[in-house]
């Protein structure tokens, strides 16, 4: 069972690491993303970041203006001040993303589909159904990890790299799924494509991805991922997961 406490790291000079779980679970991540939320409304002068990764949530801060010795006792009090693992979740967004899942967009769902022992039909629909929640961001600017889906997408990693994949491809591996906001190498496997511009600086508050939103891939035909990309690539809001 996982162990209820969190614990505290020191990261160098500068930096703080609270974390919820020694490996991945859904419980641990929220208890991250909801201690990340915590620790933003503080408002802490001398903090200078706070994020939230898949199962602990980092502080980074100046050392001169905020010394370890009047931060360290404030993160312990917040650390103390409830179950962290049974905490609710903050608030969420949700977003839907038409997605592709038919040739050239999904180049290795076949292959994922034989490791996996789901069929491709299946896989979409399991996809379509769940609303993901966006566990972190990571790797490049606006990039989400997205998860968790059933035990049977517990595929590991290839053992070698896909050269490049583009923007917006839905990749996959150890039940988790990565949008990517850039294009890239890769070790997950390539099993569609969402009608999104990915990362871009330009884009309001609306259009990047936070920890805790929530995903859903539409699935839709050629032409309607070709014009909903025309139109923009824009992250589609929902009312409801």
């Amino acid at each position: 069972m996982q162990d209820s406490s969190p614990t505290l790291h020191n990261l160098g000079e500068d930096g703080l690491l609270v974390e919820f779980g020694s490996s991945l679970m859904m419980e641990a991540n929220a208890a991250a993303i909801a201690f990340r939320r915590a620790l933003e409304g503080l408002r802490l002068r001398g903090v200078t970041e706070v994020g939230s990764t898949l199962k602990s949530a980092f502080i980074r801060f100046d050392p001169v203006a905020l010394p370890h010795a009047q931060i360290i006792p404030k993160i312990k009090e917040l650390m103390a001040d409830r179950d962290w693992l049974t905490a609710p979740m903050p608030e969420a967004r949700h977003w839907e993303l038409p997605s592709c899942f038919d040739g050239d967009f999904a180049p290795q769902i076949s292959e994922f589909s034989e490791l996996s022992g789901i069929s491709e039909s299946d896989l979409i629909a399991q996809l379509s159904e769940t609303p993901l929640r966006v566990l972190a961001l990571g790797f490049a600017p606006g990039m989400p990890y997205l998860g968790q889906l059933p035990e049977g997408w517990n595929v590991p990693r290839q053992t070698s790299l896909t050269p490049r994949v583009p923007v917006g491809a839905i990749t996959a591996a150890i039940r988790q799924i990565v949008l990517f906001a850039v294009p890239s190498s890769t070790g997950w496997r390539q099993i569609g494509q969402a009608a999104w511009r990915g990362w871009d600086a330009s884009g309001g508050p609306d259009q990047f991805l936070t920890a805790g939103d929530t995903l859903r891939f539409a699935p839709c035909g050629e032409g309607a991922f070709r014009a909903h990309l025309a139109a923009g690539g824009l992250l589609i809001e929902r009312s409801s997961p």
